[in-house]
Order: C-alpha cells, then sequence, then structure tokens
C-alpha cells in the first residue's frame, strides 16, 4: 500500500510544480497593463482547429478584423453590403470576452471600385463621394453600435514628408474629408472611441503631421480619442524616435495604440516601407534567406529588440491602451507576401506550429515584474 501511495503523492507534487513553473499568457502576464491583441483571418474566425481557437482565446484580450470590415470586402457594391465574416469576427469576440476595433472605414486602398465612379464610370462629384462615405459609414458604424469598442476612422492618410496622401478621397473632396469622416463615425455611435491609424511613426515628419491632425480635428469640434501606431518595425527602426511619437500623441491628450506590431527579421531591398502596401518588388533568392528556419542568432536578435521594444510599452503603460499585433501565427502574416511575394518571415508572436517564441517568455516576466 505504501508504494501506490507514494507514487501518487509524487504525482501530485509533480503536476503541482509543473502548474506553478507554467508559463501565463499574453492575456494573463499583460492583464491590467494595457489590452494585448491579434488581428484575426476569416479562416481563422471560421476554424474548427482546437489548437486555434485555443491560441485565439488564451493569449489575447483584444482582437481586430484583418481584413473583413474593409470598404471592399463589406460593402462590394453600391447596393450591397456583406456583414457575414464581420459579424462571425463581432460574436466571436464577444464569446471570448474580447475587446473588438473595427478595422477601417476610410483608406485609399481597398476600396472598391465603385465608390469612386458614377453609373456612366466617370468620377463622382465632391457632394456624391460625401454622400456615400456616409452612407457607408453610418450604415457599418450603426450596425455595431454597443458591441465593437473603437474603430480606426481613417487610415494612413499622412504621408512620411507630413503631407497629406493625394488619394481619391483628398482629390475629390479635399482635406476635410478626415474630418468628415471622423463626424460621420460620431454621429453614428456617439459612444464609440474614435482612432486615426498610420505607418512609420518613428518618423519626426510624420510624427508631427499627425499631431497637427489632431489638433485639426479636435479646433473643428471632431472627437478623437486615439492614435494607433501600426509598428511595422523593423530591426532598424528608431527606437529613440518612436518613443518620441509616443509620447507627443499622448501629450495632446488622446490614448495611443500600439495596433499592427510585427518585426521582419528580413532584408529589404531598399530600406524599410513601414506599410506602403502600393511598394513591391520581384523576387530575389538572397532577400529570402530563412526557409529552413530562423537561425539561433538572429532568433536571439529578435528577441533582444522585442524586449527592447516591450520595455517602452510597459514604460508608457499609462498612456498606451493597447497592443496588437497583426497576425496570429507567422505562417498567416502577410510579411510572407510583401514587398517581395514568396519569403519565408517569422514576424510574429507565435511560430508556424502555434508555440509562442522566445520573446513571448521574456516580455511576459518583464510584465509580471
Amino acid at each position: 500500500m505504501i508504494r501506490p501511495r507514494l507514487t501518487i503523492l509524487v504525482a501530485l507534487l509533480t503536476a503541482c510544480g509543473s502548474l506553478a513553473m507554467a508559463q501565463p499568457t499574453l492575456r494573463e502576464a499583460f492583464d491590467g497593463k494595457f489590452l494585448i491583441g491579434a488581428a484575426i483571418n476569416t479562416r481563422q474566425v471560421a476554424s474548427t482547429d482546437k489548437k486555434v481557437r485555443d491560441l485565439i482565446r488564451t493569449q489575447f484580450s483584444a482582437i481586430v478584423p484583418e481584413n473583413c470590415m474593409k470598404p471592399e470586402e463589406i460593402h462590394p457594391k453600391k447596393d450591397l453590403y456583406d456583414f457575414r465574416d464581420a459579424d462571425a469576427i463581432v460574436r466571436l469576440a464577444r464569446k471570448n470576452k474580447q475587446v473588438i476595433t473595427g478595422h477601417c472605414l476610410v483608406w485609399h486602398s481597398q476600396v472598391p471600385y465603385w465608390f469612386f465612379k458614377d453609373d456612366m464610370a466617370q468620377p463622382v462629384t465632391k457632394d456624391e463621394l460625401i454622400s456615400r462615405m456616409r452612407e457607408h459609414i453610418t450604415t457599418v458604424v450603426s450596425r455595431y453600435k454597443g458591441k465593437i469598442k473603437g474603430w480606426d476612422v481613417v487610415n494612413e492618410a499622412v504621408m512620411d514628408d507630413g503631407s497629406l496622401r493625394r488619394s481619391q478621397f483628398y482629390n475629390t473632396i479635399g482635406p476635410e474629408f478626415i474630418r468628415l469622416a471622423f463626424q460621420f463615425a460620431h454621429e453614428a455611435d456617439p459612444d464609440a472611441e474614435l482612432y486615426y491609424n498610420d505607418y512609420s511613426m518613428d518618423n519626426p515628419a510624420k510624427r508631427k503631421a499627425v499631431v497637427e491632425l489632431i489638433r485639426d480635428l479636435k479646433a473643428h469640434g471632431c472627437r478623437i480619442d486615439g492614435v494607433g501606431m501600426q509598428s511595422h518595425v523593423s530591426f532598424g527602426t528608431n527606437l529613440d524616435e518612436y518613443e518620441k511619437s509616443i509620447q507627443a500623441f499622448a501629450a495632446e491628450g488622446v490614448k495611443v495604440m500600439i495596433t499592427e506590431l510585427d518585426l521582419s527579421v528580413l532584408p529589404w531591398p531598399t530600406g524599410n516601407y513601414g506599410a506602403s502596401v502600393e511598394t513591391n518588388f520581384e523576387y530575389q533568392k538572397s532577400m529570402n534567406p530563412y526557409t529552413d528556419g530562423l537561425p539561433a542568432e538572429k532568433a536571439q536578435e529578435q528577441t533582444d529588440f522585442f524586449k527592447r521594444l516591450f520595455g517602452l510599452y510597459l514604460k508608457h503603460k499609462d498612456v498606451i491602451s493597447r497592443v496588437t499585433f497583426w497576425g496570429l501565427t507567422d505562417g498567416d502574416s502577410w510579411k510572407n507576401g510583401w514587398p517581395m511575394a514568396g519569403r519565408t518571415d517569422y514576424p510574429l508572436a507565435f511560430d508556424r506550429d502555434y508555440n509562442p517564441k522566445p520573446f513571448v517568455k521574456a516580455i511576459c516576466e518583464e510584465a509580471m515584474r
């Protein structure tokens, strides 16, 4: 009788020890600091794979739709809205008790062709485009009133030199399209938070322009609650300038969100283009060096960079409300196909087998100190 009891005791002690040493999830580690999130695609929302569903549910306190709420997906034809995928991700977030952000209402990219053309395929007038923008924003935001915490109202309207992007919205309506978008979104859901979202936020010229944009919106009586710093970073990202942007936006009285975080470990043909989707290069084998896996020294470099980055986030946790990775695992990342298709990149917190990267343990330990 002694031996079976001893075996049971050892088993219990071993189990307790394993539980005590279990690595906390990102969601657990950053609870009380800021929301930790991921961009989720429609395939993942519909997945019945337990590994996928558990990863989404246990690791993240916030999610954002990667594509299904963008205009070309949710409003493909003038008289047709397709809410099926958007409704599904909202249901998933509510089931998992996660905060969901709507992404995005006005963007120069991924807009359906019809949005800027009349029935004769001619450019629409200023008044007509304003009307279409109002109708689109009102319909989408109203549908999710009370279910979505906040919206990326305008996405990527500022160029790296600080000028406003000459998009079709700008060329037809003028710079006031930004103010109108925020106005329409607020009217559709007065309780929803409203954000401006952009990349290359370590760029001083862009930082200055975004500060001016915040001030202009407020001067015209528009509500803006936060700025999303996309954070498609590289090893060459200037973290001193990046921190200055966190401080500058917070000084304007808005929340700061890290909205599309990923760290490409691959070489760039001519420098980091942030997230300028119109930039593409022909495939070069020399630009795809890690097809068989990430070398240990490069993985350590990634860990060291993420530790410095999350050190900044924790330092400024009083003004940062959310940090969101742009994707669930390395295999899902858009960086495998941009700015050069056919590459193998390793930019996210979880590898292609759904396992946490070494840096995940490091940043969780730092968060829980």
